[in-house]
C-alpha cells in the first residue's frame, strides 16, 4: 500500500468470495511517508513473506498454520459508568515541570524503540550463543577424533588477516582515545591521589580476623598518632642536666690531669746524624779512598754500638725508676680499688627507703622535666611500636587466611574433578569453602572503581528523581514509574548459560555417540586402579583441606592468646603513662626553682673556670717575671765581674772608679753615651754635652772628697774611665729594669692572692648551692613519692599476710617486681659468697705478704754480699772503685774519631787540589816551551834577514858608491824597523823571565 502498510487475508479452501476478504491482518512496518512497498514475494519454501519498501527496509514475516492461529477473543464492552455527575472534576496540572501529553507520547515512543532494540540485541546474542555452542560442539567432536584426523585450531579460522586487522584497528582506537584522554586522566589521577592522601591515608582501620569453623576472632589495635611535643623533646640531644654534668666532669678532669714526661733522644746520635747528613751533601760529596770509607764505617759501627749500649743503660735506669716509682708506700691504697669505690658511691645509688630523710640521689637518678618527658615519649613509642607489630601480625594472619581460602578453592576444584570420575555413592562430603567477612577487609570500604562510581551515580539520580513532585495524571505516574525502573536485562546468568551449554553439548554428544563395546579385562583392571587412585586422592585432598583449616585456627588461637597477654601489658603501660603525666605536672611546678639553682651553679662553675684560667695566667706571668729578675741579677753580677777584670790587679784608681760606677745619675741612652765618649776622645765641646749629675753623697764613706765624674782623673787611663762610664750607665739601666720587674711581680702577686680568695669564696658558694640543689631534689622526690601508683596484683602475689589473711592496711608494705625481688634474693647469696671469697683472698694475701717480706730480707742480704764481693774484686784489680757504666759510655771518643776522619778528608782534598795545580803547571810549561821555540825560530829568521840585508847593502855599496845619498831615506827606515824588533824581543825576554820565576 502507499502508506507502507501490509494486509494479509486468510483464504479458505471453499474458494474466493466477498465474505472471505472480510477478515485480515493489518501491519504497518514501513515508513508512513516514504515507505511505499515496492516489492513483495514469498520464500522458496513458502514459509516466509518478504517485503521491500521505499524507505530502504526489508522485512520478513512468518506464515502461521491454522493450528497456530490465535483463537478469537470476544471483546465485552463495559456498560457506561454511573454517578459521573457526582464525581469531582479532574484538576488541571499546574506544575510547569510536569510531563505534557506530547512529552509523554515521545517518551513512550522512545521506550518502545529502546525495547525493540533490546529485543533485537537479545536475539542477536542468542544467535551468537547458538553459533558458539555449535563451534564448541565441533571442537569437541574434533577432539574425539584420532590425532591424525584432528584439525588444527588454525584451520577453523576462515581468514587470519581479518582478526589481525580488527586487532590493529582496535589498538589504534585505544591509543587514540588514550592520547585524547591523557591530560584529563593525569589530572583526575593527581586529584585522586590528593584525596587519598588527605582522607584515606590518615585512616587507620580496625581489622578483625575470624576463625573458619569456630567463633574465635581477633581484632587489631586502633592506633593513635604519637604526640609531637614529646617527639620534639626526645630529639633534643643536650639538656641542662647533661651540660651541668659535662662541666663537673671537665672540672674534675682538669684538676686530676697528670703531666707527661717527654724523653729526649740521644744527643750523640743526633750529632752524628747531622754530621753524616752534612757529609752527604753534594758540596762535600767527593770521591774518597777506601781507607777513609772503612774508617767512616768503623766510626758508624762504634756510634751504633755506643747508642745501643747507652739505650740499654737508659732502659735499665728507666725500668729501675719505674720500679721505684711504682713501689707502694706503707699507707698505700690501690688506685684502681679507690676509683671503683668512688664510682660505686657515685653511681650505685641508695638502698634506703625513698621516704627516709637520709636518702641520697646520684646525678644519674635525679629526675627533671626533660628526663620525664623523654621517659614518657619513650613509653609512648614503645606502646605504639608494640601495637604496630601486633597489627602487622594480625594482617599477616589475614593474608594467611586469604591464601588458605585460595588453596582450599583449588583443592575443592580438584576434588570435584576427581568426583566426576567416581560414582555418586562413593562421593565424600566436600568441606565448605570459607568466605572473608566484611570486617576482615575494611580497606575495601574506601576503595572505588568504575562499577562503584556508576552505581553511586544511578543511586543519586534515582534519589533526585524520587524527590520530584508527583504528577496528578495516572498516565504520567505510570510513565514515571516505568522510566525510573532499570532497563531489564534479559541476559541469563553466565553459570546457567554455561550449564545449558554443557547440557546441549552432552545431548549432542549422546546423539552422536557411537555404540560402545564391552571393556576387556585389561581395561577393567585399569579402571579399577584409577578408581582406587581417585578414592585415595579424594580422601587425601579432603584431609589436606581440614588440615589447612585446623592450622589456621591454631594460629589464630595462639595469636589471640598472645594479644590477651599484650592487652594486660598495654593496660599497665597506660596506667604508667597516667602516672608519668601526674609526675610531669609536679615537675613543671618545681621546674622554675630548679632552673634557677642550676643556672646559679652553671654561672658559678663558669666563674670558677675563668678564675682558674686567670690564676694559671698569673702564675705563668709571675714565673716569667722571676726568670727576668734572675736574668737581670746575673747581668748585674756579670757587669761587676767585667768591671773588676778591666781594673786588673793593684790599680791605684780602684776606689775612684768604683765610686764613679756606683754613683747615682740619670739614665742616658746607649747612643748618647757613645756620642759623648766620641766627643771626649776628640776633646771638642766637652762642656756642651755633659750628663746631668745628681748631687748624691758617695756610698763608700769618702763624703768629704768631692770630684767631678765628667773629667778623667789625672794619671788614669782614659779608656778605662770611658769603660767605667759605660758600665755605670748599663748598671743604672739594669737596676731600673730590675726595680720595674719587682714592682710588676708584686702587683701580680697581689692580684693572684685576691683571685685566690675569690676562688675560695666561689667554691664555698658552689658547695652551698649544690647542697641546696640536693635538698631540693630530695624534696622533689618526696613529692613524687606521695603520688598513688596503680599496681595490678593477683592474690598469690600478696605475701604480707597477717594470720593467713590479707591485712587491712597496706601502708607499711613494699611492692617489688618479680625480677627485682629475685635479683635481691640472688644478691644476698652472691654477697655471702663474695664475703667468703674475700676472706680467703685476704688470708692468702697475708700469707703472701709474709713470704714476700722473708724473700725481701734474703734478697737484701744476697745483694749486700754481692756488692762487697764486687768492691773487693775492683780494689784488687784496679786499686779503686770504678763506675763501669761510665767506662762503657766513654770507652771511645767519638768526636775525636770524627775529627780524624774529617782531617783525612781534608788532606785528601788538598792532595787532589795540589795534583790539579801540578797538572796545570805542566800544561803551562808545555805552552812556554812552545812559545820559546816559536820565538827562537823567529829570531833565526830575523838573523837570516839581517845577514841578507847586510850582504845586499855591501853589494850596493860595492856597485855604486855615488848613489848612497839616494838610499839614505831607506836606510833610516830599516834602522827604525830594527829598533822596533829589538824592543819587542826585549819585551818577550822579560815575559819569559817572569814565567820562569813563577814556575820556580
Amino acid at each position: 500500500m502507499q502508506d507502507g502498510s501490509l494486509r494479509a487475508y486468510p483464504l479458505r479452501e471453499e474458494g474466493l468470495s466477498v465474505g472471505a476478504l472480510k477478515d485480515y491482518w493489518y501491519l504497518n512496518v514501513h515508513d508512513n511517508d516514504n515507505g511505499q512497498i515496492r516489492g513483495i514475494c514469498c520464500s522458496h519454501d513458502e514459509g516466509c513473506l518478504i517485503t521491500c519498501g521505499g524507505d530502504g527496509n526489508i522485512f520478513t514475516f512468518d506464515f502461521l498454520s491454522e493450528e497456530e492461529l490465535p483463537k478469537e477473543i470476544k471483546v465485552t464492552i463495559p456498560p457506561p459508568r454511573r454517578g459521573l455527575e457526582k464525581e469531582k472534576a479532574t484538576e488541571d496540572i499546574k506544575d510547569p515541570d510536569a510531563y505534557t501529553i506530547e512529552k509523554f507520547k515521545q517518551k513512550k515512543e522512545y521506550e518502545r524503540k529502546m525495547k525493540e532494540a533490546e529485543e533485537k540485541k537479545n536475539k542477536k546474542r542468542e544467535e551468537l550463543s547458538a553459533l558458539r555452542q555449535d563451534f564448541v560442539f565441533l571442537l569437541q567432536k574434533n577432539q574425539e577424533l584420532p590425532k591424525h584426523m584432528q584439525l588444527h585450531r588454525e584451520e577453523f579460522e576462515m581468514d587470519r588477516r581479518i582478526f589481525e586487522e580488527l586487532d590493529r584497528q582496535t589498538l589504534q582506537r585505544i591509543q587514540l582515545v588514550q592520547k585524547q584522554l591523557a591530560w584529563e586522566h593525569e589530572k583526575q589521577f593527581i586529584g585522586l591521589q590528593k584525596l587519598q592522601t588527605q582522607f584515606r591515608d590518615s585512616l587507620e582501620f580496625t581489622l578483625t580476623v575470624h576463625a573458619i569453623q569456630s567463633n574465635h576472632q581477633i581484632s587489631s589495635y586502633s592506633l593513635l598518632s604519637v604526640s609531637e611535643k614529646y617527639t620534639q623533646d626526645k630529639k633534643q640531644e643536650d639538656s641542662k642536666g647533661a651540660v651541668l654534668k659535662e662541666k663537673w666532669t671537665a672540672l674534675k678532669e682538669a684538676e686530676q690531669a697528670e703531666e707527661e714526661i717527654s724523653r729526649e733522644t740521644s744527643p750523640v746520635h743526633r750529632a752524628f746524624g747531622n754530621e753524616s747528613e752534612r757529609l752527604k751533601t753534594p758540596e762535600v760529596q767527593k770521591p774518597t779512598t777506601r781507607y777513609i770509607e772503612s774508617r767512616r764505617q768503623k766510626i758508624r759501627r762504634l756510634v751504633e754500638k755506643y747508642d745501643a749500649l747507652k739505650a740499654k743503660i737508659m732502659k735499665r735506669r728507666a725500668e729501675w725508676h719505674e720500679l721505684y716509682k711504682n713501689k707502694p708506700r706503707h699507707n698505700h691504697e690501690n688506685s684502681k680499688d679507690a676509683e671503683e669505690i668512688k664510682e660505686a658511691r657515685e653511681n650505685i645509688g641508695c638502698y634506703r627507703l625513698k621516704s627516709a630523710t637520709n636518702y641520697t640521689l646520684t646525678e644519674n637518678e635525679r629526675i627533671s622535666t626533660e628526663k620525664k618527658m623523654m621517659q614518657l615519649a619513650i613509653l609512648e613509642d614503645l606502646i605504639h611500636e608494640m601495637k604496630v607489630n601486633m597489627n602487622k601480625e594480625i594482617v599477616s594472619l589475614r593474608d594467611l587466611k586469604v591464601s588458605t581460602i585460595d588453596e582450599i578453592k583449588s583443592l575443592v576444584k580438584e576434588v570435584k574433578s576427581i568426583q566426576a570420575n567416581l560414582d555418586v555413592s562413593e562421593h565424600l562430603p566436600i568441606p565448605p569453602i570459607p568466605q572473608l567477612h566484611p570486617d576482615e577487609v575494611p580497606e575495601k570500604i574506601v576503595e572505588c572503581n568504575s562499577d562503584v562510581l556508576l552505581r553511586f551515580k544511578e543511586e543519586q539520580e534515582a534519589k533526585a528523581k524520587l524527590e520530584e513532585p508527583l504528577e496528578g495524571c495516572l498516565s504520567s505516574r505510570a510513565f514515571r514509574h516505568v522510566f525510573l525502573q532499570t532497563p531489564p536485562v534479559e541476559e541469563g546468568d553466565p553459570v546457567a548459560q554455561a550449564g545449558d551449554a554443557s547440557a546441549v553439548v552432552t545431548e549432542e554428544q549422546k546423539a552422536f555417540e557411537m555404540e560402545k563395546v564391552e571393556p576387556t579385562e585389561m581395561e577393567l583392571e585399569i579402571l579399577k586402579r584409577e578408581k582406587i587412585k581417585n578414592l585415595y586422592l579424594q580422601e587425601a585432598l579432603i584431609k589436606k583441606i581440614n588440615t589447612l583449616v585446623i592450622n589456621f585456627n591454631a594460629e589464630l588461637r595462639l595469636l589471640r592468646h598472645k594479644k590477651l597477654k599484650m592487652d594486660v601489658q598495654m593496660k599497665s603501660a597506660d596506667l604508667r603513662c597516667i602516672t608519668c603525666c601526674e609526675e610531669l605536672l609536679i615537675l613543671k611546678k618545681l621546674e622554675i626553682h630548679e632552673d634557677l639553682l642550676e643556672e646559679k651553679i652553671c654561672a658559678l662553675i663558669s666563674k670558677q673556670e675563668d678564675i682558674h684560667s686567670k690564676l694559671k695566667s698569673y702564675l705563668a706571668q709571675m714565673e716569667d717575671r722571676k726568670c727576668e729578675i734572675v736574668m737581670l741579677e746575673e747581668r748585674e753580677k756579670a757587669l761587676y765581674a767585667s768591671f773588676e777584670a778591666s781594673l786588673g790587679e793593684n790599680n791605684e784608681f780602684v776606689d775612684v772608679l768604683t765610686d764613679i760606677l756606683k754613683k747615682e745619675v740619670e739614665f742616658v741612652e746607649k747612643e748618647e753615651v757613645g756620642r759623648e765618649a766620641g766627643e771626649q776622645n776628640d776633646n771638642e765641646e766637652e762642656d756642651d754635652k755633659k750628663p746631668d749629675v745628681k748631687t748624691d753623697e758617695e756610698n763608700c764613706g769618702s763624703e768629704s772628697i768631692v770630684f767631678d765624674d765628667s773629667v778623667c782623673p789625672e794619671g788614669c787611663s782614659e779608656d778605662l774611665f770611658l769603660n767605667t762610664i759605660q758600665l755605670r750607665q748599663q748598671r743604672i739601666g739594669i737596676e731600673k729594669a730590675l726595680e720595674e720587674e719587682k714592682k710588676v711581680a708584686a702587683v701580680l702577686k697581689k692580684e693572684y692572692n685576691a683571685l685566690a680568695i675569690k676562688a675560695k669564696e666561689i667554691e664555698t658558694s658552689l658547695d652551698t648551692t649544690s647542697r641546696e640543689l640536693d635538698a631540693f631534689q630530695w624534696e622533689k622526690l618526696h613529692k613524687l613519692n606521695e603520688l598513688d601508683v596503680v599496681v595490678p596484683l593477683r592474690l598469690h602475689q600478696v605475701q604480707c599476710l597477717v594470720d593467713g589473711e590479707l591485712p587491712h592496711d597496706f601502708s607499711q608494705t613494699l611492692v617489688f617486681t618479680n625480677q627485682s625481688l629475685q635479683y635481691l634474693q640472688k644478691r644476698i647469696v652472691d654477697l655471702r659468697n663474695e664475703k667468703v671469697m674475700q676472706r680467703e683472698i685476704h688470708k692468702k694475701a697475708k700469707e703472701q705478704h709474709k713470704q714476700l717480706l722473708q724473700d725481701k730480707k734474703e734478697m737484701e742480704m744476697e745483694i749486700q754480699e754481692l756488692e762487697e764481693r764486687c768492691n773487693n774484686l775492683m780494689m784488687e784489680k784496679f786499686g779503686r772503685l770504678v763506675d763501669f757504666e761510665a767506662v762503657q759510655v766513654h770507652s771511645v771518643n767519638i768526636p775525636m774519631e770524627q775529627m780524624k776522619v774529617r782531617i783525612m778528608e781534608k788532606e785528601y782534598e788538598h792532595f787532589m787540589e795540589l795534583k790539579e795545580w801540578e797538572e796545570r803547571i805542566v800544561d803551562l810549561q808545555h805552552q812556554l816551551t812552545k812559545l820559546t821555540r816559536e820565538n827562537t825560530s823567529k829570531l833565526h829568521q830575523l838573523n837570516r834577514f839581517c845577514h841578507e840585508k847586510h850582504q845586499l847593502e855591501t853589494e850596493l855599496e860595492s856597485l855604486t858608491t855615488g848613489q848612497g845619498g839616494d838610499f839614505e831615506g831607506t836606510r833610516s827606515a830599516d834602522i827604525k824597523e830594527t829598533a822596533r824588533l829589538e824592543s819587542q824581543l826585549t819585551h818577550m825576554t822579560c815575559e819569559v823571565a817572569l814565567l820562569r820565576e813563577e814556575i820556580s
